[in-house]
């Protein structure tokens, strides 16, 4: 009997490797639990694979294939759907925030990626990488403006950013491109599509001072954290450290301005920024 055919990589590839394997593990009679405990993972982490928030390794793809025996099945289209237009470390955040209902982010120095201009994105990815080509700068802010058509939706996901006022003090490419980057921030909360609230300076010490944030929830598997840092990153699903992380982000919501006074403050330094104002 022939195995299954191989997936087509160009029609949410993650979403249907996810079905074939809750098929195949059902097929074989093993609950999520069974089949997580000879790969060394829980039996959540086997339902965000199914569920496809989670990206399958090929490590993992590989053992799978010999517990179902499936044929190289899952190994061969696991290689096929590895390759990502976003940077390893953050390949799988980005694709777990495509299917996400909810997005928390903390953002301590930049405005979140999801809401950047394209401006602004030139100018933060050229500091990145000072010496690369520019066509090498261009595919990156390409693949980040395509990362913010999730917000073309009027309702999902909901997004809620918390901005350190940082944020707005630090003039990424000038006074143009700043004000320009803030007022794509207020025009989304305006328009009611993005809740958004500044940690003033003023709040002094706050819960997450170790440095920016990430929550995600989505509609049939546990939420996720992801934290990063220079050239890393890492989705958590320890519910113990969400549950952690989801008390920090309600703290910081406590600490900041309103959304209506963290609105008019982002509309005053914009202001100030076509001025030609600078802050410290």
């Amino acid at each position: 009997m022939p195995g299954p055919k191989d997936l087509d990589p160009s029609s949410s590839p993650r979403a249907l490797l996810g079905a074939e394997l809750r098929h195949a593990r059902e097929k074989a009679g093993l609950s999520q639990e069974e089949l997580g405990t000879p790969l060394f993972v829980s039996g959540s982490f086997i339902g965000q694979l199914e569920s496809g928030t989670r990206r399958m390794h090929l490590e993992y793809a590989a053992q799978i294939d010999e517990i179902l025996g499936t044929d190289g099945f899952f190994a061969r289209n696991c290689a096929a759907i590895a390759k990502s237009k976003y940077p390893d470390h953050f390949a799988e955040a980005a694709e777990a925030e495509a299917i996400a209902t909810t997005i928390r982010q903390y953002a301590t120095l930049l405005v979140p990626g999801l809401l950047q201009t394209k401006a602004y994105a030139e100018e933060v990815f050229r500091a990145y990488h000072p010496t690369a080509p520019d066509d090498t700068i261009d595919g990156l802010v390409a693949a980040r403006l395509e990362r913010a058509h999730l917000l073309d939706h009027p309702t999902t996901p909901l997004l809620w950013a918390i901005l350190d006022e940082a944020v707005l003090r630090r003039e990424v490419g000038g006074g143009v491109v700043m004000a320009e980057a803030l007022e794509h921030v207020t025009g989304l909360a305006q328009n009611h599509r993005i809740i958004v609230q500044v940690l003033p300076f003023g709040a002094g010490a706050h819960a997450s001072m170790h440095g920016a944030l990430k929550l995600m929830e989505f509609e049939d598997a546990p939420p996720l954290s992801f934290v990063e840092g220079p050239d890393m990153g890492k989705l958590l699903d320890d519910p113990a450290t969400v549950a952690r992380h989801t008390l920090m982000f309600s703290l910081l919501q406590a600490a900041a301005l309103s959304p209506q006074e963290s609105l008019a403050l982002i509309e005053s330094v914009a202001q100030d920024y076509e001025h030609g104002e600078l802050h410290p």
